[in-house]
């Protein structure tokens, strides 16, 4: 099983996101008996909360569901079990740098350095703004969960490789 862990500061806006986005595209690729997909936050500022009212808006007009997810902070076993521990931003990936034990920092990285489309390191804060920045968080997110998807398939197809949908070729 490859663990995937998107990780923003309450984890109520783009940790959700990208988990939601991605769990539709692992499902989607036939995969997700293999991909577990999760989301936590840096902080507990909002544990056992339900994700913005806005990211919810916004990523049901794209066909996401994020009504069942409840805020929760990440923990010394998600450093241990997870494969991909994504941060949105610098500020997320500094303070799980300084949590996580030495032996997992290899875990840690960007969401987006898995984006193609967009040129950005980061997925910005949507949170103190309009519906626009929940817009772009999705947009972000799709970008760079498409690549993230790609490194996941390789990793599947290496264990299972009867489990990867076919492309599309005959």
């Amino acid at each position: 099983m490859i663990k995937v862990l998107f990780v923003c500061m309450g984890n109520i806006c783009r940790s959700p996101t990208a988990e939601a986005v991605f769990r539709k595209m692992v499902e989607e690729a036939g995969i997700s008996s293999e991909v577990s997909v999760d989301s936590a936050g840096t902080h507990a500022y909002h544990v056992g909360e339900a994700p913005d009212v806005r990211s919810q808006l916004a990523g049901r007009k794209r066909g996401y569901d994020l009504s069942g997810h409840r805020a929760r902070q990440i923990t010394m076993d998600d450093y241990r079990t997870c494969d991909f521990i994504l941060a949105m931003d610098w500020e997320n990936l500094t303070e799980l740098q300084r949590q996580c034990p030495p032996m997992y920092r290899h875990k840690l990285h960007l969401l987006m350095r898995y984006a193609s489309e967009y040129d950005a390191a980061v997925i910005p804060d949507p949170y103190y703004g309009g519906a626009n920045g929940f817009s772009l968080v999705l947009d972000y997110c799709e970008d760079a969960c498409q690549g993230l998807l790609e490194i996941v398939k390789r990793r599947v197809s290496m264990y299972a490789p009867s489990l990867i949908k076919d492309s599309g070729a005959s």
